[in-house]
């Protein structure tokens, strides 16, 4: 199974960028999905999740209205758009492949590896 996480870079703050993940080796569309963010010094934190069928998102609070979570199940692959970047939005992000219920992320039994995002001020 491989998750490979692209679209990292540097944006000045207000800007925007796209993440996809794209997925192999595993049945994508059973699958709900998630993306992830570490900051330097901080642990891992939930960011968004994306049911298998794509009817139904999830955000945390801090990036709800700037951040929009979508899959493409044609493609095997997930996206994040990220807007109205900010400096604390500055982590790795990783993708991974689990489950979720009730807003709440349950299990993870994929990672992916992680895409650098730099915001700068």
């Amino acid at each position: 199974v491989q998750l490979q996480a692209s679209g990292g870079g540097l944006v000045q703050a207000g800007g925007s960028l796209r993440l996809s993940c794209a997925a192999s080796g595993l049945t994508f569309s059973t699958y709900d999905m998630g993306w992830f963010r570490q900051a330097p010094g901080k642990e891992r934190e939930f960011v968004a999740t994306i049911s298998w069928s794509g009817s139904s998102t999830y955000y945390a609070d801090s990036v709800k209205g700037r951040f929009t979570i979508s899959r493409d199940n044609a493609k095997n692959t997930v996206y994040m758009q990220m807007n109205s970047l900010k400096p604390e939005d500055t982590a790795v992000y990783y993708c991974a492949a689990g489950s979720y219920k009730g807003s709440k992320w349950l299990r993870t039994n994929y990672w992916g590896q992680g895409t650098l995002v730099t915001v700068s001020s």
